[in-house]
């Protein structure tokens, strides 16, 4: 085909938002690119071209320019435009999605870790699970906040230090200290964008490949999967009525260099880790001189008394890192959380952030510190505390109402959820199934155990039913709607 039909033919639409020029400029590189048009070839003069396409010639220069900046054509005034004859010759045939070049190995670990974490979608709807009640947060105190930092922002403009912003992290130590009795200094503490990163940090930095760590089973997926991406063997442990069960793991797998623990409120079960098996977990890891990781995720919303005191307040070996997030507490598209490492630890965790991200974005966490720091925080956990407090209470009526014949429901005087088994025989992804058709989210219990875990680490059957995000009458119609699934099957 001759050179000017190809022209003729390229795709122009007059109704798409992208300029003329620069459809042009796509075409003919497209062109160049797949061998339609080969290296050396003339392409008409400006003034013909844009005859030939019905459009201005400043579009055809402006093609020409740019094609031309970027090595595409090549030539000078009174002799003519040339694709450039140095390109190679362009592969004419598309590369099969099965020959393209493998990931690494590595790579590979890192895409599969995640697999078996599952996500929100769609709209919000009972019994959404992690999820706070985002009406009460105040976003006008939030936004107002945020304008007055932009309001001078010759400060936000440059880079920060990995560790994070020092009035947060300042305002950090006093809160937990007074809120969940850690013990730290600002030096301490890593701002992380979400816990996540914190999991990843930790997992990369203080395990090898082939390296063993304790999991909780049932537990948090998303912690599970940092620890595979980095090469870790991961080693489910089983969880009881006093929180992990030490022994096991001890008995089991001795030479674990790390421990992944949500003692004061566990990742399904919402049991609560007793201080006779902390201590014997905490003597274990300083006697096989590996980590603890204590992610302490929700313990702000304990409705029966104060909150329990960290795992880290009891650490005399500084073995314990602590990791908490504010998603929870604040909303989960902040992406803030936080840890606070043994002294030892912290310079180390802070060089390794950098490698990830240089720091996490220091507006957020400025207006973060406005927030502690006029009381705005301390507020509204109150506030969606007692509004919690109160979903839950109704969530826990409309099961003795509506499903007090088909669900048991375990300890639930913190968190955001409520664990509850079945008392008959159910098939919890069927169950869960039939919930999502008709409207309703439903977290089988299965979905946290290890894909090889012992029978023993799994939970009995049940679900994970979220209510803090939830409206009143969601709840009542979405226990009702989980009645009616649960006594037709």
């Amino acid at each position: 085909m001759h050179i000017t039909q190809i022209l003729a033919a390229l795709p122009l639409d007059r109704a798409d938002p992208a300029p003329l020029f620069r459809q042009l400029y796509g075409a003919v590189k497209e062109a160049i690119l797949n061998g339609a048009i080969g290296a050396g070839l003339q392409l008409p003069p400006t003034r013909e071209l844009c005859r030939l396409l019905g459009v201005s010639r400043q579009t055809v220069l402006n093609a020409y320019a740019q094609l031309t900046a970027e090595g595409y054509l090549s030539g000078s005034v009174g002799k003519g435009t040339f694709v450039s004859a140095q390109l190679p010759a362009a592969a004419r045939s598309v590369v099969a999605p099965g020959l393209l070049r493998p990931l690494s190995a590595r790579g590979e670990g890192y895409v599969a870790a995640m697999g078996r974490v599952a996500w929100h979608q769609g709209k919000l709807r009972a019994f959404r699970v992690g999820m706070p009640a985002l009406e009460l947060f105040p976003f006008d105190v939030w936004s107002r906040l945020a304008a007055r930092r932009w309001r001078r922002p010759d400060h936000l403009m440059g880079y920060s230090e990995p560790a994070g912003y020092l009035p947060l992290r300042e305002l950090l130590c006093v809160y937990l200290l007074a809120a969940r009795g850690v013990r730290c200094t600002p030096e301490q503490i890593i701002i992380t964008s979400g816990s996540q990163q914190a999991l990843f940090l930790l997992s990369t930095i203080l395990l090898g490949p082939g390296d063993a760590a304790w999991m909780e089973s049932p537990g948090y997926r998303g912690a599970a999967g940092p620890l595979r991406a980095g090469g870790a063997r991961v080693f489910p442990v089983p969880i009881d009525a006093e929180g992990l069960d030490v022994a096991y793991g001890a008995a089991h797998c001795a030479h674990a260099k790390l421990v992944y623990v949500t003692p004061s409120h566990q990742l399904p079960l919402g049991v609560a880790m007793s201080l006779p098996r902390r201590l014997q977990l905490l003597a274990w890891a300083a006697k096989a001189r590996a980590w603890v990781v204590e992610d302490d995720y929700d313990s702000e919303y304990r409705y029966t008394g104060a909150p329990l005191a960290s795992l880290q307040s009891l650490d005399r070996a500084a073995c314990v890192v602590y990791v908490g997030t504010l998603s929870k507490v604040l909303f989960p598209g902040l992406r803030l959380g936080y840890m606070v490492a043994p002294p030892g630890l912290a310079p180390a965790l802070a060089r390794a952030k950098a490698v990830l991200d240089r720091h996490t974005a220091i507006v957020p966490q400025m207006v973060l510190a406005d927030f502690i720091a006029e009381g705005h925080f301390g507020r509204h956990i109150k506030r969606t505390r007692e509004l919690h407090g109160e979903r839950r209470a109704l969530l826990l009526r409309a099961i003795g109402r509506e499903l007090d014949g088909e669900l048991r429901c375990g300890p639930s005087d913190t968190g955001l959820e409520i664990c509850a088994h079945f008392r008959r025989g159910h098939d919890e992804d069927a169950v869960a199934r039939a919930g999502l058709e008709q409207g309703i989210e439903l977290r089988p219990l299965g979905h946290y155990a290890e894909p090889d875990a012992a029978p023993g680490c799994r939970a009995a059957p049940g679900l994970l039913l979220g209510f803090a995000a939830v409206p009143q009458a969601e709840i009542d119609s979405g226990a009702a709607l989980l009645g009616r699934i649960l006594r037709t099957r």
